[in-house]
């Protein structure tokens, strides 16, 4: 029986996430109200709302969750964007 702890893309978001928040914890004191507080939210957002979805019982509604989550995903990807042409983070990490 599949569970959302099986499900291989939320296995893979929560890898993501815990990495992203790894690399945000590096950034300058001074964004953490910001920068940091932002990339954190979007990134816990990419596994809350695969989570979400997946405890819908309407397949549309679990596919709208998962647009949110993607969703989600861009905006972190654009937060380390942002911390990358800030210097907080080296382009190899970034890619």
């Amino acid at each position: 029986m599949q569970t959302l702890d099986t499900l291989e893309v939320y296995i893979a978001a929560k890898t993501f996430r815990k990495e992203v928040i790894t690399i945000a914890n590096t950034f300058p004191k001074e964004e953490k109200f910001l920068l940091i507080a932002q990339i954190k939210d979007s990134a816990r957002s990419v596994t809350a709302n695969i989570a979400e979805g997946y405890g819908r019982f309407h397949y549309q509604e679990a596919i709208q969750f998962c647009r949110i989550s993607r969703g989600s995903l861009l905006e972190t990807y654009d937060n380390l964007s942002s911390a990358l042409e800030e210097q907080y983070i080296s382009e190899p990490l970034f890619m």
